[in-house]
């Protein structure tokens, strides 16, 4: 299901033997635009340390009761490492993550006791953590809100918000204010039509034009996003939308 990641902030995570704490922002890869973490803000039990969740323990979603259930203890969470939040999660800070956890990494190697790719036999999989970026390319969606929006063109906007697919956890639209040219109008971008996202100009570049972008089916965040509309925003910008890929990837898997 489609969700404004609003809406999100504030839903209690619930551990196995009670809550961990409520939703403060998301980390996304820039890459794939994949939920990589949720951060969720522990209050008084973790002295008010912030933690990372990972979406791979997430079993359920419960919209009416505004909680996200998780398969982890409290002591698990408790015990995790201390990653600083308020600074950029480097790939070394993930490695520690995923590590204690026991997750693959997403980004090609392998924790401690899994099956890793063949390699030289002196080199550990904290070796080769080592010599990747420190950028990990994940970003939140807290610094990202506020963004300049370059069109191809110039500028149209700025990012106001994300839509999120709590399903396969990934964000599937950028919310663009257009107040900055058009009083009022906001307007939905898929990550498929965005170039790139850079720190240095906090900025999001989007390959089409500020008249595609600007012309394009109004935003209604009070409004559920249906099926309807998302055909009417594909249409407009005559892009294929990513439920095909979706669907062509669960076909092949059967």
């Amino acid at each position: 299901m489609l969700m404004n990641a609003v809406q999100m902030k504030g839903l209690v995570i619930r551990a196995i033997d009670g809550d961990l704490g409520t939703v403060s922002q998301f980390y996304f890869d820039d890459e794939t635009w994949a939920i990589r973490y949720l951060t969720v803000e522990t209050g008084g039990w973790l002295g008010g340390r912030q933690v990372l969740i990972s979406p791979i323990f997430v079993i359920g979603t419960d919209r009416q009761g505004k909680r996200l259930d998780v398969a982890l203890t409290t002591k698990q969470v408790e015990n995790s490492p201390n990653i600083d939040t308020h600074r950029p999660v480097s790939r070394q800070d993930e490695a520690a993550y995923l590590e204690y956890y026991g997750c693959p990494y997403y980004w090609g190697f392998y924790p401690m006791g899994s099956v890793a790719p063949a390699t030289d036999s002196t080199e550990t999989p904290a070796d080769r953590v080592r010599k990747q970026s420190m950028d990990s390319h994940l970003r939140s969606t807290e610094a990202v809100t506020g963004y300049s929006i370059q069109a191809a063109d110039g500028e149209i906007g700025h990012a106001e918000g994300f839509i999120l697919d709590d399903e396969d956890w990934a964000i599937r639209y950028m919310e663009v204010a257009t107040r900055n040219w058009w009083p009022g109008k906001k307007v939905l971008v898929s990550p498929a039509w965005i170039e790139r996202v850079s720190w240095a100009d906090s900025a999001v570049y989007v390959g089409l034009s500020r008249d595609a972008i600007q012309s394009g089916p109004e935003f209604d965040e009070s409004a559920p996003i249906t099926r309807p509309y998302e055909d009417r925003l594909y249409v407009h910008y005559g892009l294929p939308p990513y439920w095909l890929d979706k669907l062509e990837r669960e076909q092949s898997r059967s």
